[in-house]
């Protein structure tokens, strides 16, 4: 039987596995984005069984190389543009790496006391960098939580909306009328499934339709059928608005929205899973003004705060609420520390009751960027998605499909859709850059989306003259 790897096998193989890291970042340019090789590949090249004895860490490091790096989607590499951002950086993956090696399971205070504590002043560090109103942070009503993504923040914010809704009757006797959710055409796919989830049923969300220009909620759509609900008899539960939708990040007016919110008194939970992080920058704060109107909020560092996926930052304006609507206790869970009420235990803030040492990759990554190289990365991005821009804006081949606030450009061919299509087919088999699409008023729209801290000028150019090129012989075929 192997032994298990004492502390210097474990630091001789650590010293392999980050240089492996390294060298795999430094080779990242050189190698093409997607894998060329059809479905299947990775699992015809492994062995039906895993091996009988044990095996040196070099081998398996050597099954990367060949095996599992050329299969790769590599979504840290510089011409990668497509969905949003999902950066990781130095810091980051050091912290997670010291979140693997303590091994803490932090469900409960109790389970582990810095674990718990470091998150919370974490997401008070960010609510402060981000200049998020009082009522989110921990020291008043309200506070922060770390959830693995901005679709669990949806539900988390749906189940305490419901919560609210019935009067706690939810949470007793189940759903027991037909509650409502709102959001926008262009909301998020997670908010269905959170609807779902939650029991509102299929047709729980009510989509509401969006300015033609800007892309954004309608307020007035959004009252008419809030009003519309309440005169069938049914009860409006959350409205979901969105800082930077998907397609094109269009920004939902959430001062307008909030209003209405208030009026009707209905949970608003405000999503802004990629945009969130611009807020870093005091100039491109207008995109959070309303927020004080929010009930919670969220938005995930994993997409363009350079902190590595599973890592989206929670906000509620009232932990009371939440805590109600999510606590279980179980005889094996009680404990001093929580029934003196004088800690947080974060297993009342989400779904599972497991939870990972997160707060520690956040942590290297504050303290090494420091507020400064934050607000410089995000700045770069925004100034490389706006170079790009201008290129698309002086080629009479191309249009700008939406407004371009942060560092996503949605742009088309004018020449129309199969054009379009099969211009990202063929830039994309370049195996050079990698983009997504979307559809903007029905068209068939390309997205080139910047944030690896590896990409700079000579990426984002790279892709507008692979573009240009491939566009006249796409317009002239």
């Amino acid at each position: 039987m192997a032994e298990h790897m004492d502390p210097d096998e474990f630091r001789r193989a650590g010293y392999a596995v980050v240089d492996w890291i390294a060298d795999y970042w430094t080779t990242l340019g050189k190698r093409p984005v997607t894998s060329q090789d059809p479905p299947g590949a990775v699992a015809a090249a492994l062995p039906a069984s895993p091996p009988e004895h044990g095996e040196p860490v070099e081998a398996v490091l050597a099954d990367l190389d060949t095996l599992i790096t050329p299969r790769l989607t590599h979504w840290q590499h510089p011409g990668f543009f497509g969905y949003f951002p999902a950066n990781t950086s130095g810091p980051s993956v050091l912290g997670d790496l010291v979140s693997s090696g303590l091994g803490v399971q932090g469900m409960l205070w109790a389970t582990g006391p810095a674990c718990t504590e470091l998150e919370t002043v974490m997401l008070d560090w960010l609510a402060g960098i981000m200049d998020l109103p009082e009522r989110f942070r921990s020291t008043g009503p309200g506070g922060g939580v770390i959830q693995d993504s901005a679709s669990s923040a949806t539900l988390v914010a749906t189940l305490g909306a419901l919560h609210r809704a019935s009067g706690g009757r939810w949470r007793a006797v189940g759903i027991d009328r037909r509650y409502r959710a709102y959001t926008s055409t262009q909301g998020h796919s997670s908010i269905e499934k959170a609807a779902r989830i939650a029991g509102l049923g299929e047709d729980g969300v009510r989509p509401i339709e969006v300015d033609p220009e800007t892309l954004a909620m309608r307020p007035a759509a959004l009252r008419a059928a809030i009003e519309a609900d309440r005169a069938a008899g049914d009860v409006p539960a959350i409205v979901v608005a969105t800082v930077g939708t998907t397609s094109t990040t269009a920004v939902d007016p959430l001062p307008e929205i909030g209003a209405i919110c208030a009026e009707y008194g209905v949970w608003l939970h405000v999503d802004a899973a990629y945009a969130g992080a611009a807020a870093v920058c005091p100039e491109l704060r207008w995109s959070h003004a309303g927020l004080e109107l929010a009930d919670s909020y969220c938005f995930d560092p994993h997409k363009w705060l350079l902190t590595g996926f599973d890592c989206d930052a929670f906000w509620v304006a009232d932990r009371g609420e939440l805590i109600e609507a999510l606590t279980v206790m179980p005889e094996f869970l009680r404990n001093a520390a929580t029934e003196s009420g004088a800690v947080i235990d974060y297993r009342d803030w989400q779904v599972p009751l497991g939870r990972r040492f997160r707060a520690l990759k956040l942590w290297f990554v504050l303290r090494w960027y420091g507020v400064e190289g934050l607000r410089a990365h995000i700045r770069t991005g925004v100034a490389l998605a706006d170079r790009f821009a201008r290129r698309v804006a002086a080629d009479d081949r191309f249009e700008l499909a939406a407004p371009h606030p942060f560092s996503l450009v949605c742009f088309r061919l004018r020449a129309g859709d199969e054009a379009s299509a099969a211009l990202l087919d063929r830039v994309n088999g370049t195996g050079r850059v990698h983009l997504t699409h979307t559809r903007v008023g029905g068209r068939y729209t390309l997205r080139l989306a910047v944030g690896s801290p590896l990409t700079a000028e000579e990426h984002v150019d790279e892709a507008w003259e692979l573009l240009a090129s491939a566009a006249s012989d796409v317009v002239a075929g």
